[in-house]
């Protein structure tokens, strides 16, 4: 055990660079001794042992132990803790058992990661509520800390949104009294959720403690204003919407690190406020009119545009929220192009390209988009603005300051965007996900589906003139017919290739009846056929892999590669079929109701920015329909 905890590496950057950290409960484990030594060796308050009921954490980057983080139960009496619960004896001695204490929080000297320690805390908030309820049968309401003020000043804890309280009196219990020893530790809390002061309240009949934000604004963040169409499917009743402030102003406190100034984070609520309002035209300047004034219209175009916030922060941020509610090892990273009508050339990537909005060529800018989805759910996960090749050009690019587009940017089609962001994400962390699905305009190009992680299958969709062969063909130079004419020099295939839409009409191949959903007037089908080809490209013929129809009601027919292996299960190939939709909903529900087309900016950040705060705001409508559990869309009943 030595040899792990005295091999101290240097490790520095940011979080995201570190991903994914593995958290292990070492609790009576072999792993508890290298635990105990770390602590031991390198806390200042070093370690003997621990009584009582008690949870420690682990935490790994690869094979190297970076962190040891432990939790046991709360403190008999802190004054400044009492006060600000306001709870009386008897209710503190009924709820002390649901207020849990983090007593050891060591990262590994050397260890020095931007923003690791209020991420590990965070994390392992997340963890403890659920084992110790597990290991103990009692759920934690709240967490309490103590920091020696004279060596650290809470940063990490304030930067995770714990509440600092005030300092102890500097006593301690020792045998079954209390003796001053001088040493006062700085108080934080964080209460994980609404229990502990709502049974305080109904206990002692005292008001509930002042939240943990108090910031001016607050009060606007529960403006009873919401967008109807995004939370009529829950139910939500009038004590329920009055809460909705509440847990966007949680939700946002997430983010919070993204933030260097108070004021920033002041601007993304404003904004993300907006965005789910009920606001005909969800843009910088009717938002800053509706929770502002119209000074601050000014001030919103800037936050979009070119104020110091970390966006990266948040976009890491955000995903690691997606990937963490909806995780699943069957799970699919979904691509999809979205357009976007514009009038006149002053925006960034604007073109008379074609528009998929309208179904033919206009002016407009083209977004790529990756999404995820599962049996748990789905979200979008990423955007990026296309720059069609004509503003990439020298002459274009003497220009790009004007656009704020990076001087770094090179030309990039729609697939290779695609690529970038999958690849980006995954060297991020580990994605659980076995697919990638994709609609024709991606699906049609080899080279994306040649360039896409070799550990995933593909479900892409193809044009119906996409060619195959029923069967592997023998490829052989002609021989020559006629003295007259050319000696043939190309080989040709022992078959023809055929059409995909000709399958339809092979009777062969039957038609099955697959159930998709479970709708409220019974079993939602759809007829589906499967069968092995070889995709014929470029001349010649390529891998064998499964084609996939699907026909509809309304008659129109889809096509798709995939390939997966030929002794898969069919049932996982109906599967994955389900998981394709989930990013058509994600954007007709955030153009529809989340003001996705709504913005007037014209610069790449502040497209990028707006994309962002617009997939951050879905995922918070996405959070609060799971909270309520009504009539929540889940992936097993997208439409095939």
């Amino acid at each position: 055990m030595a040899e792990i905890t005295n091999n101290r590496q240097s490790l520095t950057g940011s979080t995201h660079e570190y991903q994914p950290l593995r958290w292990i409960i070492v609790n009576g484990k072999q792993e508890e001794l290298i635990w105990d030594e770390m602590v031991r060796n390198y806390h200042y308050l070093g370690y003997k042992t621990m009584i009582g009921p008690r949870v420690k954490y682990l935490v790994y980057w690869q094979e190297i132990p970076i962190s040891a983080i432990s939790f046991n139960r709360a403190s008999l009496r802190i004054g400044v803790r009492d006060k600000w619960l306001k709870w009386d004896e008897e209710t503190r001695m009924k709820l002390l058992p649901h207020v849990i204490t983090n007593n050891r929080f060591l990262i590994m000297p050397g260890v020095r990661i931007k923003n690791l320690a209020s991420h590990i805390l965070s994390k392992s908030l997340r963890l403890v509520e659920k084992d110790w309820l597990q290991l103990y049968g009692v759920s934690p309401y709240a967490v309490e800390t103590f920091v020696d003020m004279t060596r650290h000043q809470g940063t990490c804890y304030r930067a995770a949104n714990w509440r600092y309280l005030g300092e102890t009196r500097g006593f301690g219990k020792v045998g079954k009294r209390f003796e001053y020893h001088g040493k006062r530790k700085g108080v934080f809390i964080y209460l994980l959720n609404r229990k502990l002061t709502a049974e305080i309240a109904r206990n002692s009949r005292q008001p509930l403690p002042k939240p943990v934000r108090a910031r001016e604004w607050e009060m606007m963040l529960s403006i009873p204003d919401w967008s109807p169409d995004l939370f009529n499917e829950v139910g939500l009743n009038e004590e329920s919407v009055s809460e909705l402030g509440l847990l966007l102003g949680e939700y946002m406190d997430y983010f919070k690190p993204c933030f260097s100034r108070e004021a920033q984070q002041r601007n993304a609520e404003v904004y993300m406020k907006g965005l789910l309002s009920d606001l005909n035209r969800k843009s910088v300047e009717p938002i800053a009119l509706r929770y502002l004034d119209e000074n601050a219209v000014r001030t919103l175009q800037q936050f979009q545009k070119d104020a110091p916030w970390d966006d990266k922060m948040m976009k890491t941020l955000y995903q690691d929220k997606v990937l963490d509610t909806f995780s699943d090892s069957n799970g699919m990273l979904t691509v999809d192009g979205s357009d976007f009508l514009k009038k006149g050339k002053q925006s960034a990537g604007v073109a008379r390209q074609y528009c998929g909005r309208v179904g033919k060529v206009e002016n407009c800018q083209a977004g790529v988009f990756i999404g995820y989805a599962s049996q748990s759910g789905y979200g979008l996960l990423d955007a990026s603005l296309y720059l069609p090749e004509a503003w990439c050009d020298d002459q274009c690019k003497e220009n790009w300051e004007k656009w704020d587009i990076p001087e770094e940017t090179v030309f990039r089609t729609k697939p290779q965007l695609a690529l970038d962001m999958i690849d980006k994400i995954q060297t991020r962390r580990s994605i659980p996900f076995k697919w990638v699905g994709c609609d024709v305009a991606f699906g049609c190009d080899a080279d994306f589906r040649s360039g896409l992680p070799e550990s995933t299958y593909y479900f892409a969709d193809v044009r119906s003139n996409q060619l195959v062969f029923r069967e592997k063909p023998e490829w052989k130079v002609p021989e020559r017919k006629s003295k007259h004419g050319r000696t043939p020099t190309v080989a040709k295939p022992s078959i023809d290739p055929v059409s995909v839409a000709s399958i339809v009409e092979d009777e062969s191949v039957p038609w099955e009846d697959v159930v998709i959903m479970d709708g409220s007037k019974g079993p939602v089908q759809t007829k589906v056929k499967y069968i092995r080809v070889i995709e014929f490209a470029e001349g010649k013929d390529g891998d064998e892999i499964w084609l996939y129809i699907r026909k509809y009601e309304n008659g129109e027919i889809k096509y798709s590669f995939v390939n997966a292996p030929v002794d898969i299960d069919i049932s996982e190939l109906h599967h994955a079929a389900t998981l394709r939709w989930p990013i058509e909903q994600s954007f007709q529900e955030c153009k529809s109701h989340l003001g996705m087309s709504d913005y007037e900016t014209r610069g790449y950040t502040a497209w990028n920015r707006h994309m962002l705060l617009v997939m951050v705001a879905f995922l918070f409508v996405l959070e609060v329909r799971l909270l309520f559990q009504k009539k929540t869309v889940s992936a097993n009943s997208f439409p095939c």
